[in-house]
């Protein structure tokens, strides 16, 4: 009997709740995320507001679910951004080799040495703070660690007869490259696009926490969890349920790529 892999189970069914709750929070939510009604501030989590609600008399539960789809978008489109140009970066630079190889990449360690997050609030700080600019910033930052991974899996499989065969074959240098090569390095690139999608909520929840990503009235995780600082004592649940959100969310991706791991060395 074929053992169950867990963490994978756990990770799909956690990322796939969390993504399904997203998806539904862009056609309903119990109350209009940007309503405002003084006389219920503060509001223990009850029935009518399981989560409580915030100094605004806004909806906890509501602005929770539309916060964690922005920030399930902005990671998402984050990703594609950096993976897409990464990726096709540290492909050319891996199969090129020699100077073009040496010039590029020593550029990307040079990107990659600068803390992700402080270069994100440069970039943000330069073009404005606004959610296309948010996506844009943080796409540039994660290209570095995108062409390094697929610039090391192009240089193991170019030497690997499977390519040599390509090559005597006729086939062009674009053809063994994205038709041969890169398909074989899809495991990896999984792996690293979701160690690159947990690393992208972080970044994302930090500059909103910061007050330099998603901005107001618009919900975030992290200005949620900006905001509620003021209020920890009086209204703990305010900060509790964003917090928690993220963990979850963190914890059902971390999950899943151990699952992944896990299934590739089975």
């Amino acid at each position: 009997m074929k053992k169950i892999n867990g963490k994978l189970l756990g990770g799909l069914i956690i990322t796939g709740t969390l993504l399904l709750l997203a998806i539904t929070s862009r056609i309903y939510t119990p109350y209009d995320t940007e309503a405002m009604n003084v006389a219920d501030k503060f509001l223990a989590p009850s029935i009518k507001h399981i989560f409580g609600t915030d100094n605004f008399g806004r909806d906890i539960f509501s602005r929770t679910l539309v916060g964690l789809s922005d920030t399930m978008i902005i990671s998402g489109c984050t990703i594609l951004i950096g993976g897409i140009v990464g990726t096709f970066i540290g492909c050319v630079t891996g199969y090129c080799d020699g100077r073009v190889d040496d010039t590029i990449m020593r550029f990307n360690d040079a990107l990659s040495s600068i803390p992700s997050v402080l270069l994100a609030i440069v970039l943000v700080g330069v073009m404005g703070s606004d959610t296309t600019t948010v996506i844009l910033a943080l796409g540039i930052v994660f290209i570095p660690s995108f062409a390094r991974m697929s610039r090391s899996e192009v240089v193991k499989q170019r030497k690997l007869e499977y390519v040599m065969s390509a090559k005597l074959a006729g086939a062009s240098h674009i053809r063994i490259l994205f038709v041969h090569i890169l398909p074989n390095c899809k495991n990896t690139m999984l792996s690293a696009i979701i160690v690159g999608f947990n690393n992208a909520i972080l970044a994302e929840a930090s500059l909103s926490f910061l007050g330099i990503g998603v901005q107001p009235p618009q919900a975030s995780l992290g200005s949620m969890l900006k905001d509620s600082q003021t209020f920890i004592r009086l209204a703990p649940w305010y900060s509790i349920f964003p917090g928690v959100t993220i963990v979850i969310l963190i914890v059902g991706f971390v999950l899943l790529g151990e699952g992944i791991k896990m299934k590739k060395r089975g």
